[in-house]
């Protein structure tokens, strides 16, 4: 009898048999076995690890891990087929997941549960929480309500996700001068299949939009493609004073005066004021180093004022004639396959671990998809990853992220699961001669990207609850990712894996020094765009009862950020509208404090110190890589730095101070 790749999902999944036609035979079966396993378990569970914590988790697994590969589909192969059937079985995962984390039975089996380590304690205190925050505790009215706030909230964030996915690739238009643009985007935008001769096509996608907007000497298409940009998915706007507006609901309802509030109760950040008072903080320090930026730029410009659509243009003309390089030749010395080699290679130094290709092992959803295998000092096998490097507009959403798979898992025979994880980013195709070069920033993207799946895959956390990236707070879950971007520039890397591809020499000393000297070249203005995202989160989520917008125009003006009046970036703001961002944004400025603070401590033993680095290097793996979600953040941080975090190290970092 065939079976169905879904049910139960292999070791490692048959990518190309996973089909909407799969999906949609076997969710009904997952649905019905996982509510049957839960209530038989509800009747029968007693008050143990094993005898309920374990036994849930078995009840539930399947249908979770197969509805996250769905997702994962959704994302990578996105269809009208995919769509459908996620939104068909949508409710009903929902539903069960609100059945399960608002049993009362098993909310009392768990206060009952005893915690025998304190990996287990955190991981009842956070399921009670969790539960509580599911509304466990709700008369059945108020209940029936949340539920139905749940039930909607999710659709709207598919359609979300959606609706800019189908902007992004709706807009094109044709230039037929490619002035200022690299050869690189000329040989990926050209329409005719030779680099020189147009008409190039210009869409908003990352890949395209960001080296379009640095380098076309063009203002007019700028200016076009800017509003493309900012203006996506108009009709989101209606999403989000609904998304907002139930969060508002579910807030109160849970007793909660505001969704921040409600988001702050399973965060590392003490409270909201916490979050702003950093927010401040970094404000204080970046905003008059930025007005000078902004001043020096208009200078060299030659203009009073510039648009929106200018400032990338007119920014790297600027750092090309200050630092003496230009982002083409840069980009020149990062070729995607040795790049991998160096960043594998510097987590063997840090960490002790070898990642070997194992492209040939295991079914893929595309054929640029690749496989590795990670082992420990010892040679044995301890984690997988896929990598899907290119962007493909067409079917995968934009941006970067890291997703797991699976958790690592010691089972009660003393079988170990192994985490197998997923690593998308959206560089541009490789060229005409099979070199994929990369922009610096998609280096520092690729980097980033594989810090959160060394900390999902380097865990020795045994529970599977607090495995990896589980139970890490949000706005602590970029720690290990911004860490890994502090060493695109270390010699250790740059010296040995930025090559030429075709001459194969390595990049000169000299454009080295210039880019590391570049390094915070317009830091402030890059700091006050993320406290405007950081910002505006909090306020939506907050007290904020007018327009959506224009609180998004307040926070812009408070951090001297420009815009124009038709500017739309929120029906585009997945993060909080379609991830799980939501009053939580802060996170990535949370999270570069300690990371900053924990890079300084190699800083302080001397990056050229081989011995202290390895040592150190291992360190940092026996404490934020191992210990996973199993220890709270800041007692992770305790036990690597031996005090508590400062902003002085990011300060320092960024030219701030």
């Amino acid at each position: 009898m065939k079976t169905n790749p879904f049910y139960p999902v292999a070791e490692f999944p048959d990518f190309p048999a996973m089909t909407p036609e799969a999906a949609d035979e076997a969710f009904p079966k997952l649905l019905a076995d996982a509510a049957a396993a839960v209530e038989a378990l509800e009747k029968h569970a007693v008050p143990t690890w094993d005898g309920v914590v374990r036994a849930l988790d078995d009840a539930t697994h399947p249908l979770y891990e197969a509805w996250g590969i769905l997702g994962h589909l959704t994302s990578v192969c996105n269809s009208e087929g995919w769509r459908k059937v996620e939104a068909k079985f949508q409710g009903d995962v929902v539903a069960f997941s609100l059945r399960v984390g608002q049993s009362k039975r098993f909310y009392d089996l768990m206060k009952a549960v005893p915690g025998d380590t304190p990996v287990r304690k955190r991981i009842l205190a956070k399921n009670l929480r969790a539960a509580e925050l599911a509304g466990v505790a709700l008369p059945p009215d108020r209940q029936a309500r949340f539920n139905e706030i749940q039930t909607e909230l999710a659709k709207l964030s598919m359609e979300f996700r959606d609706a800019v996915l189908d902007a992004t690739k709706a807009f094109s238009f044709e230039i037929s001068d490619a002035t200022g643009l690299p050869a690189q985007l000329k040989a990926m935008t050209s329409t005719s299949g030779d680099p020189e001769k147009g008409p190039w096509k210009i869409t908003v996608e990352d890949a395209v939009y960001v080296p379009f907007m640095k380098h076309c000497a063009d203002r007019a298409a700028r200016e076009k493609a800017y509003r493309a940009r900012c203006t996506r998915a108009p009709e989101n706007a209606a999403r989000i004073d609904r998304i907002l507006a139930l969060r508002r609901e579910e807030a109160q309802l849970l007793g909660f005066k505001t969704y921040a509030e409600l988001s702050f109760a399973s965060k590392s950040a003490p409270s909201v004021a916490a979050a702003e008072k950093m927010i401040a903080e970094l404000a204080e320090a970046s905003l008059p180093i930025a007005a000078r930026e902004n001043e020096a730029l208009k200078a060299f410009a030659k203009q009073t004022e510039l648009q929106p659509w200018d400032i990338a243009y007119w920014a790297e003309r600027k750092r090309e004639a200050e630092y003496a390089y230009s982002e083409e030749t840069l980009s020149r010395y990062f070729n995607l396959p040795v790049v991998l080699d160096g960043l594998f290679t510097l987590a063997h130094r840090l960490f002790g671990v070898t990642i070997e290709a194992a492209d040939w092992t295991v079914p893929v959803w595309h054929p640029d998809v690749r496989f590795f295998r990670v082992r420990d000092e010892k040679g044995e096998a301890i984690a997988h990853f896929y990598f899907d490097p290119y962007s493909r507009p067409e079917t995968k959403q934009g941006g970067a992220w890291m997703n797991e798979i699976r958790n690592r898992d010691v089972r009660a025979d003393g079988t170990v699961v192994k985490p197998l994880a997923l690593l998308c980013c959206n560089q541009a195709l490789p060229d005409g001669e099979g070199r994929a070069l990369m922009r610096f920033t998609e280096v520092e993207t690729l980097f980033h990207e594989f810090g959160h799946a060394l900390q999902q895959m380097l865990t020795r956390v045994d529970d599977v609850d607090a495995a990896g990236i589980s139970l890490v707070e949000w706005d602590a879950v970029e720690i290990a990712s911004q860490f890994m971007e502090n060493w695109c520039l270390d010699a250790s890397f740059t010296d040995r894996y930025a090559r030429d591809p075709d001459t194969k020499q390595p990049i000169p000393q000299e454009l080295l020094a210039k880019v590391r000297a570049a390094k915070n070249y317009r830091a402030a203005n890059a700091t006050l765009r993320q406290l405007v995202f950081a910002s505006t989160d909090l306020e939506l989520h907050g007290e904020w009862q007018g327009d959506p917008n224009a609180c998004k125009e307040c926070c812009m003006r408070r951090y001297a950020q420009p815009f124009i009046p038709e500017d739309r970036f929120l029906c585009s703001f997945g993060h909080i509208f379609a991830g799980g961002y939501a009053a939580g944004y802060y996170g990535y400025k949370w999270s570069e404090v300690m990371s900053a603070d924990v890079f300084g401590a190699f800083e302080e033993v001397g990056l050229a110190d081989e011995q202290s680095v390895r040592a150190l290097g291992r360190k940092y793996r026996e404490t934020f890589l191992a210990l996973g979600g199993g220890t709270s953040p800041m007692e992770v941080f305790r036990l690597f730095r031996g005090r508590e975090p400062r902003v002085d190290a990011l300060l320092r970092q960024q030219g701030l101070r």
